[in-house]
């Protein structure tokens, strides 16, 4: 006997009923509502209210959010840059009230001689001031001051005292260290003769605002990228803690954070090897004038572009280019034995192309042991993505099979249409969901997942079924070594 949904086995009155049922319509693989999540920090003229996430539909929309120039509003651009199609949100957060500034200078000596630019760089972005033959230090720092303010968008303001150039980061705390400031950057850029500039770094910010509030804030809504600006220790083993606590199978709301590490060599890869966790992607951003949270935005975006489409959550990111990164000076990029040490120590990296452009080389999460003893399994950021795919493509099968079936033993007689599931049933649908993963090359080896899979029901509860997934992930293909034996 057919059982029906909606359709009563006591209808009277004569018709045609036909009801609808969903529960085989969908085939093949589930493509993935992906959401990113930017923990923004922002501004008081920010229309958006701390700790209130909100959807971002352009780069205008996170300015106006966040406020112009603020960290938060530089960071939402730059996600939209690298990904226009990827659903974005953001949580602005404020200034910790204890925070303190960076703070930064050019120094001027003159007079000009010739005139000329004198060209900076301010977080990657050129500031071209003009400088007439005479022109006295302090007429030039005045200048200078000017041409800087005039960009609003600049995450620092400038003021001129004497010869000196003081440049202020907007937003407080440790972001505003790692705001680049050099001269001439590009090929061809020169000071006007009898010019002189010493740049003095952005330091002395001091003070990050407590992620914890964030956290609280998110409730239980689902992203899959987070992107965090600080690199504190504090506030990420905050966000390690509350993607971990997500990650179980009582929550399993999978999300992966991106951050970017500015500095030496030395001081990023001290960084991350002090890190392990699985659910942390740390950049090391070398010597680049573009700020280590634009880094970190751009990677968390490209990475999120390949999550939503089932045939390349598990590809390599290696190449992928990062729009908006500029490249570090010739003489500060890292050679390839120290990018090695730092994908060792859990660090991500990326290189330059012939052309100067920044392309992603390995996505590798800071997780390298288990209870202290070594451990590769978490090691690529694509396979963490590929294993939450996978949790969420059989959810999404079993679901939908089975929405309102009733459970019975396997050597139960079903009657065709029976809302009826036994362990054997299952069983087939996983393996026919296996063949769904080989075919868009998520897994292989299906034959032994066949013998491995097992499917039982349960012994103290009779209302529930025990499965055991064992699926053989497709790895990425990163390294080709080969030896040319040749002849004379």
């Amino acid at each position: 006997m057919i059982t029906f949904n909606s359709i009563p086995l006591n209808i009277q009155t004569p018709g045609q009923y036909v009801e609808f049922d969903s529960s085989r319509a969908v085939r093949g693989l589930p493509a993935v509502p992906h959401k990113i999540l930017v923990i923004a920090p922002r501004l008081a003229t920010g229309t958006l209210a701390a700790l209130t996430p909100m959807r971002i539909r352009s780069a205008a929309d996170g300015e106006a959010a966040l406020g112009r120039g603020s960290i938060g509003s530089h960071m939402l651009a730059a996600v939209k840059g690298a990904n226009p199609y990827t659903d974005v949100h953001a949580i602005g957060v404020a200034d910790n009230g204890a925070g303190v500034a960076a703070t930064g200078t050019f120094t001027i000596t003159g007079p000009a001689t010739a005139a000329g630019n004198i060209v900076v760089y301010i977080a990657g972005t050129r500031i071209s001031c003009p400088v007439a033959n005479a022109d006295v230090q302090n007429a030039i720092a005045t200048a200078l001051a000017a041409a800087i303010n005039a960009n609003t968008a600049l995450p620092v303001t400038a003021a001129s005292a004497t010869n000196v150039v003081t440049l202020t980061a907007r937003n407080k705390g440790t972001t505003g260290n790692d705001i680049d400031l050099r001269l001439n950057y590009n090929y061809g850029e020169a000071l006007p003769a009898g010019v002189a500039v010493a740049v003095a770094a952005m330091s002395a910010g001091a003070t990050n605002p407590d992620i914890t509030t964030v956290t609280a804030a998110l409730g239980d809504n689902q992203y899959d990228t987070i992107i965090m600006p600080w690199t504190d220790a504090t506030n990420l083993t905050a966000l390690e803690t509350f993607l971990a606590t997500r990650w179980g199978g009582m929550v399993m709301k999978e999300g992966v954070a991106f951050a970017g590490a500015a500095g030496s060599h030395a001081t990023v890869d001290t960084l991350a090897a002090g890190r392990n966790s699985l659910f942390l992607v740390l950049l090391g951003t070398q010597k680049s004038p573009t700020p280590p949270w634009i880094f970190a935005a751009v990677a968390g975006a490209l990475d999120a572009s390949q999550c939503e489409s089932p045939a390349n959550v598990n590809r390599p990111r290696q190449t992928l280019e990062m729009p908006g990164c500029l490249p570090p000076a010739l003489s500060d990029r890292l050679t390839r034995t120290e990018r090695n040490t730092h994908l060792t120590d859990g660090a991500a990296t990326y290189v330059i192309d012939e052309g100067g452009v920044c392309r992603l080389e390995r996505l590798v999460t800071t997780y390298k042991t288990a209870s202290g003893v070594p451990d590769a399994s978490y090691h690529d950021v694509e396979t963490v993505r590929l294993l939450a795919y996978l949790r969420y493509s059989q959810r999404v099968r079993i679901a939908l099979r089975y929405p309102r079936h009733k459970l019975a033993n396997d050597n139960t007689v079903v009657a065709p249409g029976q809302p009826i599931a036994r362990p054997k049933d299952v069983r087939d649908e996983l393996i026919a969901l296996a063949l769904d993963w080989q075919d868009a090359g998520l897994v292989e080896n299906i034959e032994q997942f066949k013998r491995d899979l097992v499917v039982e029901r349960n012994g103290s509860d009779q209302e529930r079924i025990d499965v055991i997934v064992p699926p053989d992930l497709i790895n990425g293909f990163r390294v080709l070594a080969a030896q040319i034996q040749f002849r004379l």
